[in-house]
């Protein structure tokens, strides 16, 4: 294994793992609490809640496919590599 895979494997695990942790972060809006991205607060939740879950759940969801695109990245570069010296 090459050390770039190892550096995109473990970006990619770290991304991960940070995106789903964000996912479940609660998120507040003046004083109320609206839940996480994973699961909103039970009931009827503010408008204000809206935007803030809205933007938590863009960058979760962004953090979540820049650390799939690391880990394909990885299985790419370790294909070609595998090809290369067969």
């Amino acid at each position: 294994m090459t050390a770039i895979n190892k550096i995109l494997i473990a970006a990619g695990v770290i991304l991960l793992l940070g995106g789903l942790g964000l996912g479940f972060r609660s998120v507040s809006a003046t004083g109320t609490d609206c839940g996480s991205v994973f699961q909103p607060a039970a009931g009827i939740t503010p408008m204000a809640c809206d935007a803030r879950l809205n933007n938590s759940g863009t960058l979760v969801t962004l953090i979540l496919v820049a650390g799939g695109l690391c880990l394909a990245a990885a299985l790419t570069v370790k294909v070609v590599r595998d090809r290369v010296t067969a």
